[in-house]
């Protein structure tokens, strides 16, 4: 990668797993990019795609990608020099597990009685946060498709 971060290229991989957290099969989609603004795009498209794959409403598309971009916000200003940001979407049967982390220098969890994790949780449903291995930060944002009430009535 060039100093100025230009000739990254965001690695992807996909792996199906027997069980995910919640007791169904789902496959995973794993993104990796440089921890800077710039790259932000590719993960609010990714999140579209995967989101549309799983039939999510437009509206449930689009508080997705919010959710995924104030997350990255939240990481971003903490993140260590040349870090890479990691998000990796596990597609479930009823909904969207987003995980993204990023190595920093203070390992903080974002305060949860912020403005910002407010949006998270009224966008994303249920919101958690977390310290890993090597000061490594972590928010993950589990949605759920909303249950179409009334079609077909």
């Amino acid at each position: 990668m060039s100093e100025s971060g230009l000739s990254a290229v965001p690695q992807q991989t996909t792996q199906q797993t027997e069980q995910g957290p919640w007791g169904t099969s789902s496959d995973a989609v794993q993104v990796t990019l440089p921890a800077s603004s710039a790259y932000l795009s590719v993960l609010r498209t990714a999140t579209a795609g995967l989101a549309a794959r799983l039939d999510f409403t437009l509206d449930e598309i689009e508080d997705l990608r919010i959710a995924v971009d104030e997350a990255c916000a939240m990481l971003l200003p903490q993140a260590a020099p040349g870090a890479d940001l990691s998000c990796t979407f596990e597609l479930e049967a009823d909904g969207l597990l987003i995980t993204v982390s990023a190595p920093t220098t203070r390992g903080s969890l974002p305060e949860r009685e912020t403005f910002s994790w407010t949006v998270l949780t009224a966008l994303a449903g249920e919101v958690d946060a977390g310290v890993g291995e090597g000061l490594t930060v972590w928010i993950s944002l589990h949605k759920r498709r909303e249950q179409l009430a009334g079609v077909g009535a």
